[in-house]
């Protein structure tokens, strides 16, 4: 896939025209990660935007003693990195990837220039973050308010709806996540995850194939959210 069909895919750049969209792409960079490698850490310099071409990074909040909260996994077509291209300061948070991965690398002076060429990306941008805030906001009320089996729940929903892929009797969710990795996502232990996942499954709405998990039926995982 090139750069311009992978910008194609962003909801951040969808809207370009075809000759907008080759010029943008020719601004990017493209680098390679190892797994686990970070991109950036809380506090670095910001000074681009990421879009993922293959594989996957994780977000991560660090908190006292070591602990971590992931707040989102980003695949192909999905971008990170924004909020350093509009106000300059350090990074929030910290991004690393999680498995081999590739990924478009936009500077800060490139886009900024492409920005006052094409001032349509700014209303993308500003609504890409505003849906990026608002499932934050939901992830502190859900730590708030909501036990862990409803927030597994709503995570599991997510992502399948975002992240899933058709299965032989349900939908895939990819790649591979631990029972470490949800628990960092929904803040709760890997006891209490696998004791949800071990529900669930008595309950017929999961099941473990080659390390992934398949939902089985998401539209009654999504009922109990209501």
């Amino acid at each position: 896939m090139t750069p311009r069909e992978l910008l194609v895919r962003s909801p951040l750049f969808a809207q370009l025209s075809p000759a907008e969209l080759e010029k943008l792409a020719a601004l990017f960079r493209r680098r390679r990660y190892r797994a686990g490698e970070p991109v950036f850490r809380e506090g670095d310099p910001g000074t681009a935007l990421y879009v993922v071409e293959t594989g996957e990074v994780k977000i991560l909040l660090g908190g006292s003693e070591g602990k971590e909260v992931a707040l989102s996994l980003l695949g192909p077509g999905e971008f990170f990195g924004e909020l350093a291209l509009l106000d300059g300061e350090p990074r929030s948070a910290d991004a690393v990837v999680t498995v081999p991965s590739e990924l478009l690398v936009l500077p800060r002076e490139d886009f900024l220039r492409f920005l006052r060429e094409v001032p349509a990306v700014a209303i993308n941008m500003l609504a890409a973050l505003s849906r990026r805030f608002r499932r934050t906001d939901r992830l502190v009320h859900d730590a708030a308010f909501s036990d862990v089996r409803t927030r597994v729940t709503r995570l599991l929903v997510e992502l399948a709806e975002t992240r899933g892929k058709p299965a032989p009797g349900g939908v895939m969710i990819g790649p591979r996540l631990t029972q470490g990795d949800l628990a960092s996502m929904v803040g709760a232990t890997r006891e209490s995850i696998n004791k949800c996942l071990r529900y669930y499954t008595a309950q017929g709405l999961l099941r473990h194939e080659r390390g992934r998990l398949v939902l089985l039926n998401v539209e009654r995982l999504r009922a109990q959210l209501v």
